[in-house]
């Protein structure tokens, strides 16, 4: 097939030419496993590479959950301490954050310093729009709308907020253990 006069670093191979382009993803824009399709909630695998997406209802969509948006009103500690469970994936309680939350509202009367940074953290965790305007304004001229929406994004992205951060991934990983097996996979003849 080639000449021997040619000596072997000239030789064409394999590796000279690029692969021609495919319309495929590269492999890095897709999770390593979609927990949807195997009857877990999808909570949260965000996809690496992919530009900021929308958030799942708007910051005034307080009303497509009245229960929360009642609590949040009367008493945001309790909110923002399940957000702060989730987005922090357990590493603080909910107790804590809303407990710590409460303090930076008596002390200063403005504990949205404390809660923007969340917000922040969430949006860099799902690649989500920081509309309608900075986090920090978000939260001082509407903390409780703010956390209204973080709630309910929250909430569509597949978590139980009343069972935090630990309850959702054991009830993830029992979900994902009750999951039907694939049929006709790979046997072995005997």
């Amino acid at each position: 097939m080639y000449s021997s006069n040619q000596p072997d670093y000239q030789k064409p191979s394999a590796y000279s030419t690029p692969p021609p382009p495919s319309s495929a993803p590269p492999p890095y824009a897709q999770p390593p496993y979609a927990p949807e399709q195997y009857g877990g909630p999808s909570v949260g695998i965000p996809v690496m590479g992919s530009q900021p997406g929308p958030w799942s209802t708007g910051l005034c969509d307080c009303c497509d959950d009245v229960p929360n948006c009642c609590i949040t009103c009367w008493c945001p500690c309790i909110t923002f301490g399940q957000i702060a469970g989730i987005v922090d994936k357990g590493s603080t309680s909910c107790g804590v954050s809303g407990a710590l939350y409460t303090l930076i509202a008596f002390v200063t009367g403005v504990p949205c310093v404390y809660s923007c940074c969340y917000r922040s953290k969430m949006r860099q965790q799902y690649t989500l729009h920081e509309s309608p305007c900075a986090d920090c304004c978000v939260h001082f001229c509407c903390e409780t709308c703010a956390l209204c929406q973080e709630y309910r994004e929250l909430k569509n992205r597949g978590f139980d907020m009343s069972i935090g951060w630990e309850g959702n991934v054991q009830k993830q990983r029992r979900e994902m253990a009750m999951a039907p097996m694939p049929q006709g996979g790979m046997t072995r003849d005997k």
